[in-house]
């Protein structure tokens, strides 16, 4: 008797790999330069590494709280008073997850419910939509305004109704670079004030906001800090994205919410790596520092990219760099992408993959979170175009 695998009912039938996943595989098969994956090719802090060998090696290698290593919540509500003036009790608003994807899913289990709509600026990180569909919601694409990619408070006003649960924001904005304004925060209060709309904000590149400028977190203004989940990530910080740890930060009331989730879907995160960052944590230097250490790379490829036929966007923040390549190609962005892999040897990104069904701008986007050597050797290709 043969054996049969059941036939199941696709919770996201309009999933399929990530356009990452393929686009470094393509990198790989044909030795490209990858500056398509948002991730480092450069190792971390070794004192990072030496904090959590010591976690290790003094038998901190068991559960820890679900909530997560009270030292590192402690810490994480210290950063956030002392950048964004708002106090988070570290106890019942500061809970660590097992990085920034996790923590944005568990957000919006704890809160959408069937029938519920969530509004999703695009272009926009690719798993907001699929976790809005897991909870039974519905995405509400707004476009951010083609060319500046700033919010259009007039199309999310509109795009508001009685069935609207949340707004996921996202500044510095992936994959956009774009930064919202403190402006821009106090139009989302306004539009917010007389409504239960809950924000998530996705703040993961908090700490990579370039020209002197300011994240403005929403954790700046008491009213939008009130309704809001903010989510950042260790790994985005400290070059150790494969680490995967994250946090959360919110009112206790919707803190406890989210724990209800987060305990069934992941409990707690790794042990070791949570003591390891809390006493790197003590020297604020390593996250002060990076605006600083991330805009001398941006402007060291920024300007070997005026040598190339590309259009050079604005990068205000985020470890990327949009380029318009209309006078290049007429292609697509995917098509233009495969080609830039296949035949000049460096991966890129189309900026058409984070739009719902797609938006052709001939905008492809580059990581520079890369070795100094490795944005020369991508610049030199691409200067071949």
């Amino acid at each position: 008797m043969n054996a049969r695998t059941p036939a199941i009912e696709s919770r996201l039938p309009r999933v399929g790999t990530t356009i990452f996943s393929v686009m470094s595989a393509l990198a790989q098969e044909h030795g490209a330069v990858n500056l398509g994956q948002g991730f480092p090719d450069f190792n971390c802090d070794p004192a990072l590494i030496g904090a959590v060998e010591e976690a290790m090696r003094r038998g901190l290698n068991q559960y820890p709280p679900m909530t997560g290593v009270p030292a590192l919540r402690e810490a994480v509500a210290q950063k956030m008073s002392t950048l964004y003036g708002h106090d988070y009790d570290a106890g019942s608003e500061i809970t660590i997850t097992a990085g920034a994807t996790q923590a944005i899913l568990t957000c919006v289990l704890a809160i959408v419910h069937p029938g519920d709509e969530v509004i999703v600026l695009d272009p926009s990180y690719d798993s907001y939509e699929p976790n809005i569909e897991l909870a039974g919601g519905r995405a509400v694409h707004v476009p951010l305004t083609p060319g500046t990619f700033r919010p259009d408070f007039g199309r999310i006003s509109a795009a508001m109704s009685p069935r609207t649960r949340a707004i996921i924001i996202n500044t510095p904005h992936n994959p956009s670079a774009t930064v919202w304004s403190a402006a821009d925060m106090q139009r989302l209060a306004e539009l917010l004030r007389p409504t239960d709309v809950i924000v998530i904000a996705d703040e993961v590149y908090e700490h990579m906001v370039y020209d002197g400028e300011q994240h403005e977190s929403v954790a700046r203004l008491p009213e939008l800090a009130a309704r809001s989940f903010i989510v950042s990530s260790f790994g985005k910080t400290y070059h150790v994205t494969g680490w995967k740890v994250g946090y959360v930060a919110a009112p206790a009331s919707l803190m406890a919410e989210f724990r209800k989730v987060h305990q069934f879907n992941v409990f707690t995160v790794n042990t070791p790596m949570q003591h390891g960052l809390a006493a790197y944590m003590a020297d604020a230097s390593a996250y002060l520092e990076l605006p600083g250490f991330y805009q001398r790379k941006r402007d060291l490829f920024r300007e070997g990219l005026r040598s190339t036929r590309f259009r050079v966007l604005a990068s205000e923040g985020s470890y990327f760099q949009c380029v318009d390549y209309s006078s290049i190609s007429e292609e697509t962005e995917e098509a233009f992408c495969r080609r830039l892999t296949q035949e000049i040897g460096v991966a890129a990104i189309p900026l058409s993959a984070f739009y719902a069904g797609g938006f052709e701008q001939r905008i492809v986007r580059f990581c520079f979170a890369k070795k100094d050597e490795t944005l020369a050797l991508a610049l030199e290709r691409l200067a071949r175009l």
